[in-house]
């Protein structure tokens, strides 16, 4: 298992996403890239474009879906490769950033990188607390890691990473009640508002209300960048089905009623990845041949 899925979100992270250069063979660059992630400081991710360049099918991976419903059309962005780089100095993830893609060499091409952090102990831009129905202990490793699968997946995750870009003049223009009500918890103290309207946030992902119940477990970070910001949001799950679930009542695909969210931030990228387990601090790729 990569640990530091379970582990709390930390001060500091930075995200990459690489593609494979056409005609390039992505052996050499995954051995090396297996070897050097521990799972915990850094956790890692194929996307299901690099499993089929490697003929290989991992049970449960699949494209992110372009999914469009009540007026909103949410990315597909794939890439071959994404990790999530943890820790306390910003420095420190800048240069293991370049040594991930010089361990990945010259078949590889970063697409991306994102630098984002903790916000006032664990609240988006927006002011409010993210992760609170997060689930703890053995409920987070039930919702979040694959068991019963066989070597080589047992311990694994599969992870929806969007980048969510904050509207911030709209979310200026609103009153501190049209925001709690858009959430559907109080700013003050974080409580849920029972008589918030099913357009609300908290409403639409009420995880314990879908069937079978749409547990997940969220590790999202703030970011900002050139004068613009928003939430990188990262949700683990033993499938991609909850969080799917999830996504389709937000965009009102179930009953044609949008999350209100959407008036506050749009997601601007969307990809699905498999997180392989790791054995003795690196990452076990026998699943793709490796």
């Amino acid at each position: 298992m990569q640990h530091g899925i379970l582990e709390p979100v930390p001060a500091h992270a930075r995200y990459l996403s690489f593609a494979l250069k056409p005609g390039a063979d992505p052996r050499p660059g995954l051995r090396a890239l297996a070897a050097a992630v521990d799972g915990r400081a850094t956790v890692a991710g194929v996307g299901a474009t690099l499993a089929a360049e490697l003929s290989v099918r991992v049970p449960g991976l699949r494209p992110f879906p372009p999914l469009v419903g009540a007026g909103t059309e949410l990315p597909s962005t794939p890439a071959a490769l994404w990790c999530w780089l943890r820790g306390d100095d910003p420095g420190e993830l800048f240069h293991r950033a370049a040594a991930i893609a010089g361990h990945l060499g010259p078949a590889y091409r970063l697409t991306e990188a994102l630098d984002a952090f903790r916000h006032q102990g664990g609240r988006d831009l927006t002011g409010y607390e993210d992760g609170t129905e997060n689930p703890l202990g053995e409920a987070a490793m039930e919702a979040a890691i694959v068991r019963g699968a066989g070597r080589g997946l047992d311990g694994g995750s599969f992870v929806a990473v969007q980048r969510w870009r904050h509207d911030f003049a709209a979310i200026r223009a609103m009153t501190g009640r049209e925001r709690d009500l858009a959430i559907g918890r109080r700013l003050v103290d974080n409580t849920e508002i029972d008589d918030a309207p099913a357009s609300a946030h908290v409403k639409r992902t009420a995880q314990e209300d879908f069937e079978p119940a749409a547990f997940t477990l969220r590790r999202s970070m703030p970011w900002v960048r050139e004068g613009e910001g928003g939430l990188q949001f990262v949700s683990f799950g033993a499938s991609f089905d909850a969080f799917e679930a999830q996504l389709r009542r937000m965009i009102g695909m179930d009953d044609g009623l949008r999350d209100a969210v959407f008036g506050m931030s749009q997601p601007v990228s969307g990809a699905y990845f498999w997180c392989p387990p790791a054995e003795d601090g690196c990452l076990d790729l026998r699943v793709l041949g490796l």
